[in-house]
């Protein structure tokens, strides 16, 4: 791996090679004052050139073993990773791992040994017999809104997760959403989409990072962009914060103006 940007006299002198868990961890390391209330919500997604969110209704045909690297790091940092419901069925989502090689950094950071998963979802059309809900090594919590099925909020509640309402309707609000996490010491959030889920924080102007990692693949198909939905009625603008590379896939970092 190599970075692009910055440029530093190191960086410009390196060779490829595979980087540490150590530098990459330093390398997207949350700032260590973050906004109050809601906290820092960046999202990890990958891309092929032409704009394919995934391949065959997953994101595995169009990753890499230096993107899986990435994609550890990013949540072995964070609080609570963020995730939609139709992902969480489509990528058979289980909990998230302590892992040893960040066990002191989550520590010093007053972190749990693992992040916790959020479970973004109106109906809460979810098994929860699945080890994501009855055996995380920390609670999951499910994200909805206050009329969602009261029957399938109990059902939650059953298999041991937590439920989070943020928002009056049925759905969660992406705002409201921020909130509520933040004010139970999560404000370290990541989100992994799905292409609805991003789309909703981005329409909402609610996202402060974007992490994109760019595949060196064609797949052409109807697969979706990273984000969809309602459009924002001016684009959001972002500053290029980093950008890595290995075996032809870029890893950008993004952080709203």
């Amino acid at each position: 791996m190599r970075s692009l940007f910055p440029v530093t006299d190191e960086s410009a002198a390196d060779v490829d090679r595979e980087w540490s868990l150590d530098e990459l961890a330093e390398v997207y390391a949350y700032p260590e004052h973050l906004p109050a209330g809601t906290g820092l919500l960046r999202a990890n997604m990958v891309s092929t050139l032409d704009g394919a969110a995934h391949h065959e209704g997953r994101s595995q045909g169009i990753s890499g073993a230096a993107d899986m690297r990435v994609f550890g790091v990013l949540r072995a940092l964070a609080d609570v990773i963020v995730v939609g419901a139709g992902t969480v069925r489509q990528e058979g989502y289980r909990p998230a791992k302590a892992r040893a090689a960040f066990a002191e950094r989550r520590a010093a950071a007053g972190q749990a040994p693992a992040a916790a998963i959020a479970v973004v979802s109106a109906g809460l059309d979810l098994d929860f017999g699945l080890p994501l809900f009855t055996s995380p090594l920390v609670p999951t919590l499910v994200v909805t809104g206050a009329q969602a099925p009261e029957k399938r909020v109990r059902a939650a509640e059953e298999a041991g997760a937590e439920v989070v309402f943020a928002g009056s309707g049925a759905a969660a609000d992406p705002v409201r959403l921020r909130q509520e996490l933040a004010a139970r010491g999560l404000t370290r959030q990541l989100t992994e989409g799905g292409p609805r889920l991003l789309g909703e924080f981005v329409g909402a102007g609610t996202l402060d990072e974007l992490c994109l990692t760019v595949s060196p693949t064609l797949t052409a198909g109807d697969a979706p962009r990273i984000a969809f939905g309602p459009g924002r009625a001016a684009p959001a603008a972002f500053a290029p914060a980093s950008v890595l590379t290995e075996d032809g896939f870029l890893f950008t970092r993004y952080v709203i103006r």
